[in-house]
Order: structure tokens, then C-alpha cells, then sequence
């Protein structure tokens, strides 16, 4: 398989040349770097990068304007870089909602004491978010791979697509659980405004977004949605109607306080790969939560939220998952797809009708 081809696009020489360190690897490489969005739209064309790597604030031409012009003139993955600041929050949200996949915090890509860890994370988002089947049918085939040389192993087969199975029977649930990651910002963009403000139960939503991202992000889903929709708070009542974002840095729990449900939120477990975590709000919903649930799980790297809904499936639970057609990366689905807990998969552009029909409205 050739190598994923990656352009750089940031005014600052030193993030240019950080970045470029951080993405040597066999199987990535970078074919260039622009000084700002101008500069971009003119190497786009010569170098025809499988990814770029967008910075946010920039002379000439930003980031967003930019990532405009690349999406409706030559569309392919964009990973954005963004501040952790309100500002660098706001836009980066605004970027995801133009086209952009996924970003990376400006701040941590200069954090020598965890350079390791962003640089690990970061060539594991360049090779998912290259590869999204968000772009296959619209970037050009790639030229078949060479046969692999002796002694080294032949490159992983492509994942299997899945195709639709069962439904969402049995009683009607009483509670809405969403996990989701990477592409989860867009995807809730798309999915929560087409539910009613009729809607008659709660819904907990997990996505994987820092401290200072999620309550900007609950406030521009609130702008756009019927219901309301809001950054959890500890020990406030779930009620029907309302979408509950969990804070970046926390996990979100569930305790049934006689006929009532009571959001927490925890520091704790702090091993957990992802705070807040989808599997962590499953768990404590099976183990907490007396009434029927339906958790659904949208597209997202890695396998966050399988395990909690193996749990939850035994305890009764509606279970969907995102199909691989939509997804930004089709990982998470994946991964709750392969542990058989998933009663329905469909598309994100069906999910809402699917909602509509089982909570009747």
C-alpha cells in the first residue's frame, strides 16, 4: 500500500517542522507545507495530498476559509489545528461542521513531557481519517499496491462492510444513550436536529471533545436543535426532551433516585483510556438504570462503548450502530458490531427516522 501523502499547512515554521517530526513514519509521508490557506489551495492541486493537516488561525487565508474552498473544489480529509482556547474552540467546531474530520490541540503538540503520546495519537488520526470512507467514492483510486517484498508481511485486508440486521422491537425505551468520537461533532449536527421537541425520554450523549470544547458545542447544537441541549451538570434530574452533552475531562454516570434519573459526574475510573467514556456511561446504566434503554453507538475511532453495550444488551437494552457507509471511521461500530450486541445497524441519514418510529413521534 503506498504511503499516506500528507500536507502541512500552518504560518508557523516551527509547528511546520514539529509536525513534520511527528509524522515520520514507513507508512506516512509528507509531501509538503504551506505557509497559510492560500498557499494551500495552490499545492492542493500539484501535490494531491491524501490528507491535510489545517491550521486554524493564519494570515492571507485562514483555516476555515480554506477549508471552504478545499471541500467544494477538491475534497479530501482535513485535520484541523486548533487552539484549546474558547476562540480556537468555537472554530475548530465550526470547522468539523464544514467538512473537517477531526483535529488535534495547537498546546499539546508542544508538550515535550507527552511528546510521545501526540505523536502516537496523531499518526493514528492520519491513518484512519486518510482512509475515511467519508472520501472513497469522490477521491481517485489509488494504483494497486506492489506485491510485498520478501521477509515483510503482505498490508492488512480492507474491513468487511456489514450490511443492515434486525430491528428495534419490544417495548418502547425510556432513555436515549449516544457514545460517539471521531466524526461524532457532525454526525450529532446531523442526527439531533431532526429528533422532535416532543421527544419523550432523556438522552445522554458521550463524545470524545476536551474541557473547553463541550459546553460551546452543547450550545451550538442548542441553536440548531427543537430540543433542548446541554452540558450535563452533576446531580441534576434527566428529563424527557433534553440532550445532556458530558463535560470534557469527566465521565458521565446514571443513578436511579426512586422514579427519577440523576446524572453524576466522576473523575473516577481514572485509568480510562477516554474521559468521559461511552463504555463507562453503558456500565453504569446497566447497572443503575431500571428502565428500557436504547444506546446507540455513531462513528468514532477505537472500540469505546462496545463493552458497555454487551453489558446493556444483556440487561435488555435496543441496541443500533452506525453503518460503515457513513462513518467518518468505522471503528467504534465496528467494534460493537464484532461482539454481537448490536440489534440494528443503518446509516446516520436513517437514524433519525428509526428514533422518530420507535419513541412515536
Amino acid at each position: 500500500m503506498d504511503p499516506i501523502r500528507v500536507l502541512i499547512v500552518d504560518d508557523s515554521p516551527f509547528m511546520r517542522k514539529a509536525l513534520e517530526r511527528m509524522l515520520q513514519a514507513p507508512d506516512i509521508q509528507v509531501v509538503g507545507a504551506a505557509r497559510d490557506g492560500l498557499d494551500a489551495l495552490e499545492k492542493i492541486p500539484q501535490l494531491n495530498p491524501d490528507i491535510v493537516t489545517l491550521d486554524v488561525e493564519m494570515p492571507r487565508l485562514d483555516g476555515l476559509g480554506a477549508l471552504k474552498r478545499i471541500m467544494a473544489e477538491m475534497p479530501r480529509a482535513v485535520l484541523m489545528v486548533s487552539s484549546l482556547t474558547q476562540e480556537g474552540a468555537a472554530a475548530t467546531l465550526e470547522a468539523l461542521a464544514f467538512g473537517a474530520l477531526d483535529f488535534i490541540p495547537k498546546e499539546s503538540s508542544l508538550a515535550s513531557n507527552s511528546i510521545l503520546q501526540i505523536q502516537q495519537d496523531l499518526q493514528e488520526k492520519v491513518r484512519k481519517l486518510a482512509r475515511s470512507p467519508k472520501f472513497k467514492s469522490i477521491r481517485p483510486a489509488a494504483p494497486a499496491a506492489p506485491a510485498p517484498r520478501p521477509g515483510l508481511p503482505a498490508p492488512p485486508a480492507p474491513a468487511p462492510h456489514i450490511g443492515r440486521v434486525g430491528t428495534l422491537s419490544g417495548p418502547t425505551a425510556e432513555l436515549l444513550a449516544i457514545g460517539c468520537s471521531t466524526g461524532g461533532p457532525k454526525a450529532l449536527q446531523d442526527l439531533l436536529p431532526a429528533l422532535p421537541r416532543t421527544l419523550p425520554v432523556p438522552c445522554l450523549v458521550v463524545q470524545h471533545m476536551p474541557g473547553t470544547f463541550t459546553r460551546p458545542f452543547a450550545e451550538r447544537l442548542n441553536g440548531l436543535c427543537q430540543v433542548e441541549v446541554k452540558e450535563a451538570e452533576h446531580g441534576e434530574t434527566a428529563r424527557p426532551g433534553v440532550v445532556y452533552i458530558a463535560p470534557g475531562g469527566q465521565h458521565m454516570l446514571y443513578r436511579q433516585r426512586g422514579l427519577a434519573g440523576v446524572i453524576e459526574l466522576s473523575m473516577e475510573p481514572s485509568a480510562s483510556l477516554h474521559r468521559p467514556s461511552v463504555d463507562v456511561l453503558f456500565q453504569s446504566l446497566a447497572e443503575n438504570c431500571s428502565r428500557q434503554v436504547l444506546a446507540m453507538i455513531l462513528t468514532g475511532m477505537g472500540s469505546d462503548g462496545a463493552r458497555g453495550m454487551v453489558s446493556l444488551k444483556a440487561r435488555g437494552a435496543h441496541t443500533l450502530a452506525e453503518a460503515e457507509e457513513s462513518c467518518v471511521v468505522y471503528g467504534m461500530p465496528r467494534a460493537a458490531f464484532e461482539k454481537g450486541c448490536v440489534d440494528q445497524v443503518a446509516p446516520l441519514q436513517d437514524m433519525a427516522g428509526i428514533l422518530r418510529k420507535h419513541f412515536g413521534v
